[in-house]
């Protein structure tokens, strides 16, 4: 009885870990004149900012591939992959970058000192910001249903619905969902090789 007990304790915390949402981005509602990367003005933009040693994020890059399939070419995406000072080019270049520089119609950056991620407001790894063709702001967000998990889920949904419909936002503003993924900055961050923040 102990050892159940003790086990459905562990399997719970986890469970709770896993749905537990990062902090959302404050994104500037019309696309940042100073922004370093080009939006394609004839096209959707997406913005996803990564922290390229974060596990959880294999499954956002994943949910990016059937993303970008199903847009059919409507949506033009820019990976951010954070490099924090001091860090070399080999460390901002895993498995991440190489897996979402894989996916056509995605270009992978490094984010050098976090740059652009504060410039957007982002906070989290995985986290996604879509704007129209005229700059505008309409979904913030993740696309996979909790952390490290991959699978139908609304923040891709939403994306898929607003780029397939030319990109109408609502009276209420940007869409939004939770997005699931290591802090991009400060303590908690994935600062090395072979860190799991994500499986505390």
């Amino acid at each position: 009885m102990g050892w159940s007990a003790l086990v459905a304790a562990g399997a719970i915390r986890l469970w709770a870990y896993d749905a537990a949402a990062g902090v959302p981005a404050h994104p500037p509602t019309d696309w940042p004149a100073d922004a370093h990367i080009v939006r394609n003005a004839g096209k959707a933009t997406l913005v996803l900012l990564v922290h390229p040693h974060c596990p959880c994020s294999r499954a956002t890059i994943g949910e990016l591939a059937k993303l970008m399939t199903h847009c059919g070419g409507r949506l033009a995406t820019t990976v951010l992959m954070l490099q924090p000072a001091g860090r070399s080019d080999n460390w901002v270049h895993t498995d991440l970058w190489s897996s979402a520089a894989a996916i056509p119609g995605v270009t992978v950056l490094a984010d050098r000192q976090g740059t652009e991620s504060r410039r957007f407001g982002a906070a989290t790894s995985g986290q996604s910001l879509l704007y129209s063709a005229d700059g505008r702001l309409l979904f913030a967000g993740g696309i996979t249903e909790s952390r490290g998990h991959s699978g139908d889920n609304a923040g891709r949904s939403a994306i898929e619905s607003l780029v397939m419909t030319t990109g109408s936002r609502s009276a209420r503003g940007p869409a939004r969902a939770p997005v699931y993924g290591c802090p991009l900055f400060g303590p908690d961050a994935c600062q090395n090789e072979g860190t799991n923040p994500c499986r505390k």
